[in-house]
């Protein structure tokens, strides 16, 4: 429990999927942790430290990791937060890179993306409302948050530290206090001999 009126959540991206493994685009398509993805879990368990409380993403990838680690670490039931899901891809999802480039050449690079994606505005104002839902229910306390990179990634872009992709088992500390929320340090949760087994993959 913080004692200083702070509320810290360590938000951190699921472990590999299958679908991390074959270089397929997610969204809210729910594959789940590859063989990988499990290892770099209860890597990860090592390295969280002392938490309150455990909240995750309720799609598969993302749920299946915070129970490994809630396991491991002695911590839980889990819960899970519907806003935390990852961003919607559109007709993307469970498209590979090879075949988004065959089909959109040069959209991924350009940031063209197709019907149905999730714009940054729409993913941000609902984690953000997942936040003030999540230190309204814990209050001062230390919260894992077991979510996706596209989350992360607009929540880095809206404080500020945006420093590219996130691979998996990394993330970002948050710190809520008074209302405000600013970032913390990144978060690197795993050996780069585990993050480097297989493709990282996209949203």
């Amino acid at each position: 429990m913080d004692t200083d009126g702070q509320t810290t959540l360590l938000m951190i991206r699921h472990g590999q999927s299958t679908w991390n493994l074959e270089h397929r685009w997610q969204g809210q398509a729910d594959p789940p942790l590859s063989d990988h993805g499990r290892r770099q879990a209860l890597a990860a368990s090592e390295s969280i430290g002392t938490v309150d409380a455990i909240i995750a993403s309720p799609q598969i990838r993302a749920l299946e990791t915070a129970t490994i680690i809630s396991e491991q670490i002695g911590v839980g039931p889990v819960q899970t937060l519907e806003d935390l899901r990852e961003r919607a891809a559109g007709v993307w999802s469970g498209m590979t890179t090879t075949e988004i480039e065959n089909a959109y050449p040069g959209w991924i690079e350009s940031g063209q993306r197709p019907e149905g994606w999730e714009t940054g505005e729409s993913v941000l104002a609902r984690v953000l409302s997942a936040v003030d839902e999540i230190v309204a229910e814990f209050g001062p306390s230390t919260l894992l948050v077991v979510c996706h990179g596209g989350v992360i990634v607009e929540m880095e872009s809206h404080l500020d530290v945006r420093v590219g992709r996130t691979p998996n088992l990394f993330g970002r500390v948050l710190h809520h206090r008074s209302g405000t929320l600013a970032p913390g340090d990144r978060l690197e949760l795993i050996p780069p001999e585990l993050s480097t087994g297989g493709s990282s993959g996209r949203v």
